[in-house]
């Protein structure tokens, strides 16, 4: 809400977590979409751990278990900008939150650009 055309409705969303809360207990559908740069490539003969990118939505940063979405996408050696996203439906109790990680396998730094976003829609309890 800081800048123009972002908009932020009810109070389940805390910008500087970056944690959205469930006021009530229910079904919410979650999407992400980010933006991200690699900073570097990675050098010749520098060993490779994979170029795997995981962006997931997690319930209350339990990402190990049952209670999160995810997407997986391979980076293409060749690009620096890349665009996930993951989208689903997840049950929140009320007090329960969600946030996005990015699991980061690719060995190069990687930076999550401006524009990007993540929303959460109460569908019903």
């Amino acid at each position: 809400p800081e800048r123009e055309g972002m908009f932020h409705r009810g109070s389940g969303l805390n910008l500087t977590s970056g944690q959205y809360t469930a006021p009530v207990a229910g079904y919410y559908t979650f999407t992400t979409t980010l933006h991200i740069v690699r900073r570097e490539q990675r050098r010749k003969g520098q060993p490779c751990r994979g170029n795997r990118l995981r962006v997931l939505i997690c319930v209350q940063s339990h990402c190990q278990h049952n209670s999160n979405l995810e997407t997986v996408s391979w980076l293409e050696s060749g690009g620096d900008l890349f665009t996930i996203s993951v989208t689903g439906v997840l049950y929140l109790q009320a007090g329960q939150y969600a946030s996005v990680f990015v699991d980061n396998t690719a060995g190069s730094p990687l930076t999550v650009q401006s524009g990007s976003d993540f929303s959460a829609i109460l569908l019903g309890v």
